[in-house]
Protein backbone atom coordinates (compact mmCIF):
# COMPACT_ATOMS: atom_id res chain seq x y z
CA UNK A 1 0.00 0.00 0.00
CA UNK A 2 3.15 2.57 0.55
CA UNK A 3 3.91 1.36 -2.79
CA UNK A 4 0.71 2.86 -3.95
CA UNK A 5 1.78 6.11 -2.93
CA UNK A 6 4.40 5.76 -5.87
CA UNK A 7 2.00 5.40 -8.23
CA UNK A 8 -0.18 8.36 -7.19
CA UNK A 9 2.75 10.66 -6.98
CA UNK A 10 3.60 9.37 -10.79
CA UNK A 11 -0.21 10.27 -11.29
CA UNK A 12 0.19 13.53 -9.55
CA UNK A 13 3.56 15.04 -11.53
CA UNK A 14 1.95 13.71 -14.75
CA UNK A 15 -1.41 16.28 -13.94
CA UNK A 16 1.44 19.17 -12.56
CA UNK A 17 3.53 18.65 -15.60
CA UNK A 18 0.11 19.64 -18.24
CA UNK A 19 -0.28 23.13 -15.91
CA UNK A 20 -1.20 22.61 -12.30
CA UNK A 21 1.86 23.11 -10.90
CA UNK A 22 1.37 26.53 -9.66
CA UNK A 23 -1.99 25.38 -8.01
CA UNK A 24 -0.44 22.23 -6.44
CA UNK A 25 2.55 23.69 -4.80
CA UNK A 26 0.72 27.33 -3.67
CA UNK A 27 0.00 25.28 -0.13
CA UNK A 28 3.81 24.06 -0.02
CA UNK A 29 6.48 26.16 0.36
CA UNK A 30 10.16 25.86 -1.09
CA UNK A 31 13.26 24.67 0.59
CA UNK A 32 15.66 27.34 1.31
CA UNK A 33 17.56 25.79 -0.80
CA UNK A 34 18.32 22.41 -3.26
CA UNK A 35 19.96 20.60 -0.39
CA UNK A 36 17.92 21.63 2.18
CA UNK A 37 16.15 18.78 4.68
CA UNK A 38 12.84 18.38 4.68
CA UNK A 39 11.08 19.87 7.87
CA UNK A 40 9.46 17.12 9.82
CA UNK A 41 6.75 18.01 12.38
CA UNK A 42 7.01 16.42 15.62
CA UNK A 43 4.20 15.01 15.61
CA UNK A 44 4.64 12.98 12.20
CA UNK A 45 5.51 9.80 11.80
CA UNK A 46 9.20 9.43 9.78
CA UNK A 47 12.06 11.37 8.83
CA UNK A 48 11.78 11.53 4.95
CA UNK A 49 10.50 14.52 3.20
CA UNK A 50 6.60 14.03 3.85
CA UNK A 51 5.81 16.34 1.01
CA UNK A 52 3.89 13.16 -1.49
CA UNK A 53 3.06 11.00 1.57
CA UNK A 54 3.30 12.81 4.83
CA UNK A 55 -0.96 11.65 5.57
CA UNK A 56 -0.78 8.57 3.98
CA UNK A 57 2.33 7.30 6.24
CA UNK A 58 0.75 8.76 9.18
CA UNK A 59 -2.96 6.88 8.96
CA UNK A 60 -0.93 3.77 8.75
CA UNK A 61 1.19 4.20 11.34
CA UNK A 62 -1.70 4.63 13.31
CA UNK A 63 -3.95 2.14 12.23
CA UNK A 64 -1.54 -0.49 12.38
CA UNK A 65 -0.75 1.01 15.96
CA UNK A 66 -4.42 0.12 17.09
CA UNK A 67 -4.95 -2.73 15.23
CA UNK A 68 -2.46 -4.13 17.46
CA UNK A 69 -3.50 -2.88 20.76
CA UNK A 70 -0.77 -0.15 21.00
CA UNK A 71 -2.78 3.61 21.98
CA UNK A 72 -0.90 5.63 19.37
CA UNK A 73 0.81 9.36 20.79
CA UNK A 74 -2.00 11.79 21.13
CA UNK A 75 0.18 14.26 19.09
CA UNK A 76 0.52 11.79 16.39
CA UNK A 77 -3.34 11.64 16.68
CA UNK A 78 -3.83 15.40 16.98
CA UNK A 79 -1.31 15.83 13.71
CA UNK A 80 -3.17 13.88 11.25
CA UNK A 81 -6.73 15.99 12.60
CA UNK A 82 -5.33 19.09 11.85
CA UNK A 83 -4.68 18.07 8.28
CA UNK A 84 -7.98 17.68 7.34
CA UNK A 85 -9.45 20.77 6.00
CA UNK A 86 -13.04 22.35 6.08
CA UNK A 87 -14.61 20.60 3.31
CA UNK A 88 -13.65 17.00 4.66
CA UNK A 89 -10.93 16.81 1.81
CA UNK A 90 -6.92 15.98 3.39
CA UNK A 91 -4.23 17.17 0.79
CA UNK A 92 -1.06 14.78 0.89
CA UNK A 93 0.42 16.95 3.28
CA UNK A 94 -0.02 20.16 4.38
CA UNK A 95 2.99 22.22 6.23
CA UNK A 96 1.15 24.78 8.10
CA UNK A 97 -2.42 23.93 8.65
CA UNK A 98 -2.86 26.81 10.57
CA UNK A 99 -3.73 28.61 7.19
CA UNK A 100 -7.36 27.28 5.56
CA UNK A 101 -7.22 25.10 2.52
CA UNK A 102 -8.23 27.15 -0.35
CA UNK A 103 -8.82 26.87 -4.26
CA UNK A 104 -4.69 26.64 -4.67
CA UNK A 105 -4.81 23.22 -1.93
CA UNK A 106 -3.81 20.63 -4.15
CA UNK A 107 -6.78 17.95 -2.48
CA UNK A 108 -5.44 14.34 -2.58
CA UNK A 109 -8.06 10.96 -2.41
CA UNK A 110 -5.71 8.48 -1.85
CA UNK A 111 -4.44 11.09 1.67
CA UNK A 112 -8.58 11.18 2.46
CA UNK A 113 -9.37 7.65 2.32
CA UNK A 114 -6.51 6.50 4.30
CA UNK A 115 -7.25 9.05 6.76
CA UNK A 116 -10.58 8.09 6.84
CA UNK A 117 -9.44 4.22 7.65
CA UNK A 118 -7.42 5.27 10.40
CA UNK A 119 -10.13 8.01 12.24
CA UNK A 120 -12.96 5.06 11.78
CA UNK A 121 -10.54 2.95 14.10
CA UNK A 122 -9.56 5.15 16.41
CA UNK A 123 -13.06 6.24 17.13
CA UNK A 124 -14.40 9.29 18.55
CA UNK A 125 -14.63 11.67 15.59
CA UNK A 126 -17.56 10.56 13.55
CA UNK A 127 -18.22 14.33 12.33
CA UNK A 128 -14.95 14.20 11.31
CA UNK A 129 -15.18 11.00 9.55
CA UNK A 130 -18.37 11.95 7.72
CA UNK A 131 -16.92 15.16 5.98
CA UNK A 132 -14.00 12.83 4.54
CA UNK A 133 -16.76 10.48 3.29
CA UNK A 134 -19.15 13.02 2.16
CA UNK A 135 -16.09 14.60 0.18
CA UNK A 136 -15.10 12.07 -1.41
CA UNK A 137 -18.83 11.48 -2.56
CA UNK A 138 -18.51 14.96 -4.21
CA UNK A 139 -15.05 14.56 -6.08
CA UNK A 140 -16.42 11.26 -7.43
CA UNK A 141 -16.10 10.49 -10.98
CA UNK A 142 -19.34 10.44 -13.54
CA UNK A 143 -17.96 6.93 -14.30
CA UNK A 144 -18.28 5.97 -10.63
CA UNK A 145 -14.19 5.90 -10.28
CA UNK A 146 -11.87 8.91 -8.96
CA UNK A 147 -8.72 9.96 -9.73
CA UNK A 148 -5.44 10.62 -7.16
CA UNK A 149 -6.28 14.22 -7.94
CA UNK A 150 -10.01 14.87 -8.23
CA UNK A 151 -11.00 16.34 -11.73
CA UNK A 152 -8.89 13.58 -13.71
CA UNK A 153 -9.41 10.01 -15.32
CA UNK A 154 -10.35 7.45 -13.14
CA UNK A 155 -7.73 4.84 -12.05
CA UNK A 156 -8.12 1.43 -10.42
CA UNK A 157 -6.22 1.94 -7.34
CA UNK A 158 -7.60 5.39 -6.38
CA UNK A 159 -10.84 4.04 -6.80
CA UNK A 160 -10.23 0.56 -5.24
CA UNK A 161 -8.76 2.59 -2.05
CA UNK A 162 -11.43 5.25 -1.66
CA UNK A 163 -14.10 1.90 -1.70
CA UNK A 164 -12.36 0.69 1.13
CA UNK A 165 -12.64 3.57 3.48
CA UNK A 166 -16.63 3.74 1.91
CA UNK A 167 -16.88 0.46 2.91
CA UNK A 168 -15.05 0.71 6.13
CA UNK A 169 -17.17 4.48 7.47
CA UNK A 170 -20.24 2.27 6.90
CA UNK A 171 -21.17 2.87 3.50
CA UNK A 172 -22.55 0.81 0.69
CA UNK A 173 -20.27 1.11 -2.45
CA UNK A 174 -22.58 -0.24 -4.77
CA UNK A 175 -24.87 2.69 -3.33
CA UNK A 176 -22.44 5.61 -3.56
CA UNK A 177 -23.62 7.07 -7.00
CA UNK A 178 -22.38 9.40 -9.47
CA UNK A 179 -24.44 12.12 -11.18
CA UNK A 180 -24.27 9.89 -14.13
CA UNK A 181 -25.80 7.39 -12.44
CA UNK A 182 -22.76 4.74 -12.00
CA UNK A 183 -21.77 3.14 -8.64
CA UNK A 184 -18.49 3.16 -7.01
CA UNK A 185 -18.16 -0.59 -8.17
CA UNK A 186 -19.23 0.08 -11.95
CA UNK A 187 -16.24 2.49 -11.63
CA UNK A 188 -14.21 -0.24 -10.70
CA UNK A 189 -14.66 -3.38 -12.10
CA UNK A 190 -14.00 -2.02 -16.29
CA UNK A 191 -10.40 -2.72 -15.00
CA UNK A 192 -10.37 -6.34 -14.41
CA UNK A 193 -8.93 -7.96 -17.28
CA UNK A 194 -11.54 -11.08 -17.82
CA UNK A 195 -12.01 -13.96 -19.76
CA UNK A 196 -10.61 -13.27 -23.41
CA UNK A 197 -7.81 -11.52 -21.40
CA UNK A 198 -4.06 -12.44 -23.29
CA UNK A 199 -2.03 -14.33 -21.65
CA UNK A 200 -4.63 -16.28 -20.05
CA UNK A 201 -2.32 -15.90 -16.88
CA UNK A 202 -3.56 -12.00 -16.35
CA UNK A 203 -7.06 -12.98 -16.24
CA UNK A 204 -8.59 -11.59 -12.49
CA UNK A 205 -6.04 -8.89 -12.69
CA UNK A 206 -6.62 -5.07 -12.58
CA UNK A 207 -4.88 -2.74 -14.54
CA UNK A 208 -4.15 0.38 -13.27
CA UNK A 209 -5.54 2.86 -16.26
CA UNK A 210 -5.89 1.44 -19.87
CA UNK A 211 -2.85 1.41 -21.49
CA UNK A 212 -3.37 2.78 -25.74
CA UNK A 213 -6.81 1.19 -24.95
CA UNK A 214 -5.22 -2.19 -23.21
CA UNK A 215 -5.64 -3.00 -19.79
CA UNK A 216 -1.96 -4.49 -18.66
CA UNK A 217 -2.01 -6.66 -15.12
CA UNK A 218 -0.73 -4.16 -12.08
CA UNK A 219 -0.23 -6.23 -8.95
CA UNK A 220 -0.85 -3.07 -7.14
CA UNK A 221 -3.88 -1.92 -8.23
CA UNK A 222 -5.34 -6.07 -8.29
CA UNK A 223 -4.26 -6.17 -4.56
CA UNK A 224 -6.42 -2.53 -3.33
CA UNK A 225 -8.93 -3.82 -5.80
CA UNK A 226 -9.36 -7.33 -4.21
CA UNK A 227 -10.32 -5.50 -0.54
CA UNK A 228 -12.40 -3.40 -2.14
CA UNK A 229 -14.32 -5.69 -4.36
CA UNK A 230 -14.81 -7.76 -0.44
CA UNK A 231 -15.72 -4.63 0.90
CA UNK A 232 -12.63 -4.27 3.56
CA UNK A 233 -9.85 -2.01 4.66
CA UNK A 234 -6.37 -2.56 5.43
CA UNK A 235 -7.27 -3.61 9.02
CA UNK A 236 -8.09 -7.11 7.98
CA UNK A 237 -9.66 -9.42 10.67
CA UNK A 238 -7.76 -12.90 10.55
CA UNK A 239 -10.18 -15.04 8.86
CA UNK A 240 -11.09 -18.25 9.84
CA UNK A 241 -11.64 -19.30 6.13
CA UNK A 242 -8.05 -20.64 4.77
CA UNK A 243 -8.85 -22.70 1.16
CA UNK A 244 -6.78 -22.18 -1.89
CA UNK A 245 -7.08 -19.07 -4.01
CA UNK A 246 -8.88 -20.44 -7.28
CA UNK A 247 -8.14 -18.33 -10.57
CA UNK A 248 -11.20 -16.22 -11.98
CA UNK A 249 -14.25 -18.09 -12.49
CA UNK A 250 -14.90 -18.09 -16.69
CA UNK A 251 -17.34 -17.89 -17.80
CA UNK A 252 -18.65 -15.34 -15.26
CA UNK A 253 -21.87 -16.13 -14.21
CA UNK A 254 -21.91 -12.62 -13.19
CA UNK A 255 -19.42 -9.58 -14.65
CA UNK A 256 -20.70 -7.07 -12.00
CA UNK A 257 -20.43 -9.11 -8.62
CA UNK A 258 -17.24 -7.20 -6.69
CA UNK A 259 -16.70 -10.56 -4.45
CA UNK A 260 -16.30 -12.70 -7.25
CA UNK A 261 -14.22 -10.12 -8.44
CA UNK A 262 -12.13 -9.88 -6.00
CA UNK A 263 -11.66 -13.71 -5.69
CA UNK A 264 -10.21 -13.80 -10.01
CA UNK A 265 -7.83 -10.93 -8.11
CA UNK A 266 -6.75 -12.86 -5.45
CA UNK A 267 -6.51 -16.25 -8.10
CA UNK A 268 -4.27 -13.98 -9.65
CA UNK A 269 -2.05 -13.18 -7.21
CA UNK A 270 -1.67 -16.45 -5.73
CA UNK A 271 -0.70 -17.26 -8.71
CA UNK A 272 2.30 -14.64 -9.41
CA UNK A 273 3.52 -15.60 -6.21
CA UNK A 274 4.31 -18.90 -6.92
CA UNK A 275 6.92 -18.16 -8.71
CA UNK A 276 9.42 -17.12 -6.49
CA UNK A 277 7.82 -16.42 -3.79
CA UNK A 278 7.34 -12.53 -3.98
CA UNK A 279 5.89 -10.20 -6.68
CA UNK A 280 8.55 -8.44 -9.25
CA UNK A 281 8.52 -4.74 -10.73
CA UNK A 282 11.19 -3.13 -13.32
CA UNK A 283 12.13 -0.03 -11.63
CA UNK A 284 12.93 3.15 -13.49
CA UNK A 285 16.26 2.76 -15.49
CA UNK A 286 16.43 -0.69 -15.07
CA UNK A 287 16.05 -3.55 -17.44
CA UNK A 288 15.66 -6.56 -14.73
CA UNK A 289 12.89 -6.77 -12.93
CA UNK A 290 13.53 -6.90 -8.93
CA UNK A 291 11.86 -8.17 -6.20
CA UNK A 292 8.64 -5.90 -5.32
CA UNK A 293 8.33 -6.05 -1.56
CA UNK A 294 5.76 -3.60 -1.22
CA UNK A 295 3.37 -5.17 -3.44
CA UNK A 296 4.02 -8.24 -2.39
CA UNK A 297 2.96 -7.27 1.25
CA UNK A 298 -0.15 -6.06 -0.07
CA UNK A 299 -0.96 -9.30 -2.08
CA UNK A 300 -0.35 -11.39 1.16
CA UNK A 301 -3.27 -8.61 2.91
CA UNK A 302 -5.33 -9.58 -0.19
CA UNK A 303 -5.17 -13.34 0.17
CA UNK A 304 -5.74 -13.10 3.52
CA UNK A 305 -8.76 -10.64 3.42
CA UNK A 306 -9.64 -13.31 0.89
CA UNK A 307 -10.00 -16.38 3.03
CA UNK A 308 -6.39 -17.68 1.19
CA UNK A 309 -3.89 -17.80 3.97
CA UNK A 310 -2.78 -20.42 2.82
CA UNK A 311 -1.86 -19.01 -1.16
CA UNK A 312 0.10 -16.46 1.07
CA UNK A 313 1.99 -18.77 3.35
CA UNK A 314 5.08 -18.64 0.63
CA UNK A 315 5.01 -14.90 0.44
CA UNK A 316 4.84 -14.08 3.96
CA UNK A 317 7.82 -16.04 4.71
CA UNK A 318 9.54 -14.33 1.96
CA UNK A 319 8.80 -11.07 3.55
CA UNK A 320 9.89 -12.67 6.74
CA UNK A 321 13.66 -13.44 5.39
CA UNK A 322 13.88 -9.95 3.06
CA UNK A 323 11.94 -6.82 4.01
CA UNK A 324 13.87 -5.66 6.70
CA UNK A 325 15.99 -3.28 5.11
CA UNK A 326 12.80 -1.86 2.51
CA UNK A 327 10.79 -1.65 5.66
CA UNK A 328 13.52 0.68 8.01
CA UNK A 329 12.22 3.95 9.43
CA UNK A 330 9.57 3.68 7.00
CA UNK A 331 6.16 4.10 8.99
CA UNK A 332 4.05 3.11 5.72
CA UNK A 333 6.22 -0.10 4.69
CA UNK A 334 6.49 -0.92 8.85
CA UNK A 335 2.31 0.01 9.00
CA UNK A 336 1.83 -2.47 5.97
CA UNK A 337 4.07 -5.19 7.11
CA UNK A 338 2.23 -5.14 10.70
CA UNK A 339 -1.11 -5.33 9.00
CA UNK A 340 0.05 -7.99 6.73
CA UNK A 341 1.08 -10.02 9.81
CA UNK A 342 -2.00 -9.16 11.69
CA UNK A 343 -4.22 -10.26 8.93
CA UNK A 344 -2.39 -13.92 8.31
CA UNK A 345 -2.62 -14.14 12.20
CA UNK A 346 1.33 -14.20 12.19
CA UNK A 347 2.83 -12.22 15.58
CA UNK A 348 4.36 -8.92 14.03
CA UNK A 349 6.59 -8.60 16.99
CA UNK A 350 8.22 -11.82 15.93
CA UNK A 351 8.46 -10.88 12.72
CA UNK A 352 11.62 -12.93 10.88
CA UNK A 353 13.56 -11.55 13.90
CA UNK A 354 11.89 -8.09 13.64
CA UNK A 355 9.86 -6.50 16.16
CA UNK A 356 7.86 -4.74 13.53
CA UNK A 357 5.54 -2.95 16.38
CA UNK A 358 8.35 -2.19 18.25
CA UNK A 359 10.27 -0.42 14.76
CA UNK A 360 6.50 1.13 14.29
CA UNK A 361 6.98 3.19 17.10
CA UNK A 362 10.01 4.25 16.99
CA UNK A 363 9.43 6.30 13.71
CA UNK A 364 7.45 8.55 15.49
CA UNK A 365 6.59 10.05 18.96
CA UNK A 366 6.02 7.16 21.88
CA UNK A 367 2.85 5.19 22.12
CA UNK A 368 0.40 6.18 25.35
CA UNK A 369 2.04 4.52 28.56
CA UNK A 370 5.22 5.25 26.92
CA UNK A 371 5.13 9.04 27.40
CA UNK A 372 4.19 11.59 29.68
CA UNK A 373 1.19 11.92 27.08
CA UNK A 374 -0.67 9.14 28.70
CA UNK A 375 -1.27 10.77 31.80
CA UNK A 376 -4.15 13.31 30.13
CA UNK A 377 -5.40 10.99 28.27
CA UNK A 378 -6.06 8.58 31.44
CA UNK A 379 -8.10 11.12 33.29
CA UNK A 380 -10.49 11.10 30.28
CA UNK A 381 -11.29 7.38 30.69
CA UNK A 382 -14.77 8.19 32.72
CA UNK A 383 -16.26 9.96 29.94
CA UNK A 384 -18.63 8.79 27.44
CA UNK A 385 -16.62 7.76 24.44
CA UNK A 386 -16.17 3.98 24.38
CA UNK A 387 -12.99 4.14 25.51
CA UNK A 388 -11.87 6.00 22.26
CA UNK A 389 -10.91 9.29 23.70
CA UNK A 390 -8.00 10.32 21.95
CA UNK A 391 -10.67 11.42 19.48
CA UNK A 392 -13.10 12.98 21.77
CA UNK A 393 -9.78 15.62 23.02
CA UNK A 394 -9.13 16.98 19.33
CA UNK A 395 -13.36 16.75 18.90
CA UNK A 396 -13.90 18.72 22.12
CA UNK A 397 -11.25 21.12 21.48
CA UNK A 398 -12.40 22.06 18.24
CA UNK A 399 -16.12 22.37 19.17
CA UNK A 400 -14.39 24.74 22.00
CA UNK A 401 -13.46 26.83 18.92
CA UNK A 402 -9.97 25.92 19.67
CA UNK A 403 -8.15 26.06 16.12
CA UNK A 404 -6.35 22.80 15.96
CA UNK A 405 -3.55 24.97 14.16
CA UNK A 406 -3.45 27.24 17.22
CA UNK A 407 -2.82 24.21 19.02
CA UNK A 408 -0.07 22.44 16.99
CA UNK A 409 1.70 25.81 17.67
CA UNK A 410 0.88 26.14 21.43
CA UNK A 411 2.94 22.58 21.36
CA UNK A 412 5.93 23.66 18.75
CA UNK A 413 6.41 26.73 21.21
CA UNK A 414 6.91 24.80 24.40
CA UNK A 415 8.82 22.12 22.24
CA UNK A 416 11.33 24.97 21.66
CA UNK A 417 11.67 26.79 25.11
Amino acid sequence: MNVRRSAAVLAASAVLCVGAAPAALADTAPPASPSAPPVVPAGLYGKNDPTYDGVWRQSFALLAQHTVGVKPSVKAVVWLAAQQCDNGGFASFRPNAALACDAQTMYDTNATAAAVQAMQALGGQDPAVRKSVDWLKSVQNEDGGWSYVPGSPSDANSTAVVISALAVAGEKPAEVKSKAGKSAYDGLLPFQLGCTAEPAADRGAFAYQPADGKLVANADATAAAALAGLGKGAAVVPAAENTPAAPLACPAANAADPVAAAQGAAGYLAEALKKDGHLTAVTPGADQPTPDTGNTADAVLALAAAGHKESAAGALEWLKANSAEWAKGSPAALGTLVLAAHATGTDPKSFGGTDLVAALNATGPAPQGADTEATSVDSEKDKPSGGQNVWWIVGAGAAAGIGIGILLSGRRKKNQS
